[in-house]
């Protein structure tokens, strides 16, 4: 079979992965703050291609049309698509249930095109195992799909219909800023404010209680300083209006829990209303990607079902396992490619 590449054209990054012979050979992710400009994804695709190499088979999902870089949805999707075929050659691009559409009629599919590579992931589980709680955490929100009948029982497709059922979830381990959805926070024996500016994100939060992933922080920290764990409580500490010298590391490490626990709830929230439809079988696990497995994994145990990480659905050597879950659109969307060739 001829090499494939998968690519997952997103706002914040670029992530692709190398097929060869039906196995993931190798992954890459770089940071691509795509409402900066069109400029960003091409620079982005040079350093990928430098990585990977080139292909005889692109293939192509994205979110990036959401991007400040786009008037709309539509303009989004042609300029990505277009971007694409001049940066890669000729691209094919997943369009959900309609498959795989050649780049230059990208415009007669937008609706299936825009935001899909959620659907991309979930059809690739879905393949795997007959009835599941899907769950892919990345940096900046969560999906949340029922698998039924090795099918994707999704209610919602786009943006606006999958947060209205709880199938899409602003929250992230990376990009999600602590200002956002929360008013007061427990502080020295008092509920306080938080202050409505973008101090710290949920990189702060993850990196002091030890848990955020090696890699998967490319982005500046919000204030521009390092990306250190007393940095970080400094950015914590701003939040709620004070200096970190003039409180404990204790204090702001408690606050940082309380943060993620109150992220972990969001989801616990959207889960249940999925779950509320979906009347998964109690014995169906959740399967969790992206760069917050490990908040999924909290999840499962939470919602008392069993935890499946997709990495061990992937066809890819161990050291890659953890980059390739944290980028199963890519991976996805070059599998369901090579699936599609061999069967024709």
């Amino acid at each position: 079979m001829p090499g494939i590449i998968g690519w997952d054209i997103g706002g914040a990054h670029l992530k692709a992965a190398r097929l060869e012979s039906g196995m993931i050979v190798d992954v890459v992710q770089i940071a691509c703050p795509l409402w900066l400009g069109l400029d960003q994804l091409y620079k982005a695709f040079d350093e990928a291609k430098a990585g990977l190499g080139v292909a005889d088979i692109n293939v192509a999902t994205m979110t990036g049309e959401l991007s400040d870089a786009f008037t709309d949805r539509a303009s989004g999707v042609l300029a990505i698509s277009a971007a694409a075929v001049n940066a890669l050659g000729p691209t094919l691009i997943y369009a959900g249930p309609a498959g795989f559409v050649a780049a230059d009629i990208a415009a007669q599919n937008v609706a299936t095109i825009a935001s899909a590579n959620w659907h991309a992931s979930a059809t690739f589980v879905a393949r795997h195992i007959g009835e599941a709680l899907f769950v892919d955490m990345g940096s900046t929100t969560t999906d949340i799909i029922p698998l039924k009948e090795s099918k994707v029982a999704a209610r919602g497709y786009s943006d606006a219909t999958r947060m209205a059922h709880g199938e899409l979830v602003y929250a992230g381990v990376v990009r999600s800023f602590l200002m956002a959805g929360l008013r007061l926070v427990p502080f020295g024996g008092h509920w306080v404010p938080i202050m409505n500016e973008a101090f710290a994100t949920t990189s702060d939060v993850y990196r002091i209680l030890g848990d955020l992933p090696a890699d998967t922080d490319l982005m500046p920290t919000a204030d521009g300083q390092p990306k250190t764990i007393e940095a970080s409580r400094a950015r914590l500490a701003r939040q709620i209006g004070l200096d970190a010298r003039e409180v404990s590391a204790q204090a702001l490490d408690q606050l940082a829990a309380f943060f993620a626990e109150t992220q972990l709830r969001e989801i616990f929230d959207g889960a249940c209303l999925v779950l509320s439809d979906a009347l998964l079988k109690d014995t169906a696990p959740v399967v969790g990607a992206g760069a917050g497995r490990f908040v999924v994994e909290r999840l499962a145990a939470r919602l008392g079902r069993a935890y499946i990480d997709v990495a061990d659905m992937l066809p890819v050597a161990a050291a890659l396992r953890g980059q390739a879950a944290d980028c199963l659109p890519a991976c996805a969307v070059a599998l369901l490619a090579n699936s599609s060739l061999r069967t024709k």
